[in-house]
């Protein structure tokens, strides 16, 4: 006689995770205990010269003189940090690039919950980055006009970034999907493409836009050189976003499709609403670190006449009234870098363990 059992099983909690000590993770075993020794004693020899150079004997009011012979030079940065955040752009027109920081950070913290994931918040973006571009360049609505030749600062870093990103990424999904393609014109046209993008080094693209772009095109057509800087960003970034995506395609199994299809889907709608999601939730990992990257070599824009946060940074250390305080000024900026590099990977961990049911990383 079989049975059949109806009832549901009871729902148990899932195990945790057994959280290892960290004392024990240091002092366990004799290379373990010997890097924490070394790392100790170096702490002990730098903290206290750490603290006394930045705390103690730092200048955090006064001019260049206060600064010499002294530690950090913490006056330079708040005289000069206006300067590295929006380069040199009119000074009494500084108020636009202010409000373009804020409205671009108004739309990225915006877009973070997935449940803003909708068209209203695609139209935000494009309003957002219309008024970013007006605000910048001026020339209507009784704006002064900024060429620009004087933007810089965070707001090139974030244009940037959020151009490279908006125009690189479907350009990069396009080529993944070309390079997979039966018909081998779109397949070795993708590859091609992909592969002199990647096995050139973005500063030599930079330097093509900058000193051969104006010589290729045809007379009476010009570029600034921030549309030819933008040209060689999304060039870059589309290339390595086609190869991480065409990783994460390789790894959604081919059943995927051939049940879809079996269901009566078209081939769009296999493609943009099953293969695509999955594929691009397999490749979440690889794509942080890309756009991480992309957020970097933002820093590259000086070989076209851009001045970004590094280069503004770079540029005030000139100045004679003051001393050279390299250390104060690369850290302020490292740290900028950090913070907006850290956020958006602890996001996409967010992301990656939210959509893949708790197997993130940890």
């Amino acid at each position: 006689m079989r049975y059949v059992r109806t009832a549901p099983e009871p729902v148990r909690p899932a195990p945790l995770r057994p959280k290892r000590p960290a004392l024990r993770s240091i002092v366990t075993g004799g290379a373990n205990l010997l890097t924490t020794a070394i790392i100790v004693l170096f702490a002990i020899r730098t903290v206290p010269h750490l603290l006394s150079w930045a705390v103690t004997h730092g200048v955090w009011n006064g001019d260049g003189a206060a600064c010499r012979e002294a530690g950090a030079c913490w006056a330079f940065l708040r005289a000069k940090m206006p300067f590295i955040l929006f380069g040199i752009y009119p000074e009494a027109e500084r108020w636009r690039p202010i409000l373009v920081v804020l409205i671009l950070g108004a739309a990225t913290l915006w877009s973070l919950p997935r449940a803003h994931w909708t068209r209203a918040t695609l139209a935000f973006w494009a309003v957002a980055i219309v008024a970013s571009l007006l605000l910048m360049a001026g020339g209507r609505l009784g704006l002064s006009p900024v060429p620009t030749s004087a933007w810089g600062g965070l707001p090139i870093t974030m244009l940037l970034t959020i151009f490279s990103l908006a125009l690189g990424f479907p350009f990069g999904i396009v080529l993944a999907l070309a390079r997979r393609s039966d018909m081998p014109v779109y397949r070795w046209t993708a590859t091609a493409l992909i592969e002199v993008m990647r096995a050139m080094p973005l500063v030599t693209l930079l330097f093509v836009a900058s000193v051969m772009a104006p010589l290729l095109l045809p007379a009476g057509v010009t570029a600034d050189n921030l549309t030819r800087a933008l040209v060689a960003f999304v060039l870059s970034s589309s290339a390595y976003i086609a190869e991480v995506v065409r990783g994460g395609l390789q790894g959604v199994p081919p059943g995927q499709r051939e049940s879809a299809r079996a269901l009566g889907l078209g081939r769009s709608t296999v493609l943009l609403s099953i293969i695509l999601p999955q594929a691009i939730r397999k490749a979440l990992a690889p794509l942080t670190s890309t756009v991480v990257v992309i957020i970097k070599n933002s820093s590259l824009v000086l070989v076209v006449g851009l001045f970004d946060l590094l280069s503004a940074g770079r540029v005030s250390l000139n100045d004679p009234a003051w001393p050279t305080p390299y250390a104060e000024t690369y850290l302020v900026i490292a740290l900028i870098y950090f913070v907006i590099c850290y956020g958006f990977a602890r996001y996409a961990l967010h992301l990656e363990r939210t959509t893949q049911g708790g197997e993130g990383r940890p």
